[in-house]
């Protein structure tokens, strides 16, 4: 378990992305950005306000803002940064030296995941100082920030794991980076449009109640998961109107869901990455 972890290749990846001053550039501008946006918000909202408040209402909607930028973030910039590792390699002719090393494809795809997703996780550890600015107006628990966290990280982990599986079959970064991007764009934008298309049925009566149609494509989608943790009883409200039909979490079935996902992405990319290898040694 140790060398799957700490490896040569996740060492050279973490001293290529982080000992260029231009990361860290970006990482500050990042929470500088994040910085003005939330005085921004406590500004326009002190000043709209008859008494100059800013009251524990106001602090909740302002971290529900900013859970949804990372979360855009996040679904943004984890398949640009996942697309290209294996795919890359093999473009600059490096990945055959790559794989004649003593580690195996496990290692190296676990060390490539990684490493291609450590700095984003670095973006998102770093701004929660800045989110507990709400703290000091109520509104927002401290579970609930450790549970938007570990939300965050595992989200992370399977759309970082699409972006492993297609840079491993596809032999052109930028096809694999079209079709990791067209992936996540289902899971966000067509499942979302799909549950928006069911709803609609389900209102004409044109399907029986009860339809588990618009719970599949909910459960597949991390926009109603995040919802759902900051509002669960507005989403529980909805949820029996809506009459699903099924009583088991979306967030469970999110988890599980997204758990095959992330193990059936990392397994066919570890049995792909040596497959002419293979072919050659038996022959």
């Amino acid at each position: 378990m140790r060398n799957l972890f700490l490896n040569p290749v996740m060492n050279k990846e973490f001293k290529l992305r982080f000992r260029s001053f231009k990361s860290f550039l970006g990482l500050a501008f990042y929470l500088l950005a994040l910085t003005i946006l939330i005085v921004g918000f406590i500004y326009l909202q002190t000043q709209n306000s008859p008494m100059g408040l800013f009251r524990p209402d106001q602090s909740r909607e302002m971290f529900m803002l900013l859970a949804f930028i990372q979360l855009g973030l996040i679904l943004f910039i984890t398949p640009g940064l996942t697309a290209g590792v294996i795919s890359g390699e093999r473009e600059k002719q490096t990945l055959n030296i790559l794989l004649t090393t003593n580690q195996s494809s496990t290692s190296i795809i676990f060390g490539k995941l990684v490493s291609s997703i450590s700095f984003l996780l670095l973006m998102i550890i770093a701004s929660m100082p800045i989110y507990s600015i709400v703290f000091l107006f109520g509104g927002i628990s401290p579970g609930q920030v450790l549970l938007i966290l570990i939300f965050y990280i595992f989200t992370i982990l399977v759309f970082g794991s699409i972006g492993i599986f297609f840079s491993t079959i596809v032999r052109r970064t930028i096809i694999a980076m079209v079709s990791t991007y067209g992936v996540a764009l289902f899971l966000i934008g067509g499942t979302a449009f799909l549950f928006t298309i069911s709803m609609a049925v389900n209102s004409m009566g044109a399907m029986p109640a009860n339809n588990p149609v618009a719970y599949f494509f909910a459960m597949l989608n991390p926009g109603f998961i995040l919802f759902g943790f900051l509002e669960p009883n507005a989403f529980n409200e909805l949820s029996n109107q809506i009459g699903f039909g099924i009583d088991v979490p979306l967030w469970a079935a999110y988890l599980v869901s997204y758990s095959l996902i992330f193990i059936i992405m990392i397994v066919v990319s570890i049995q792909k990455l040596r497959p002419n290898m293979k072919v050659k040694s038996e022959a």
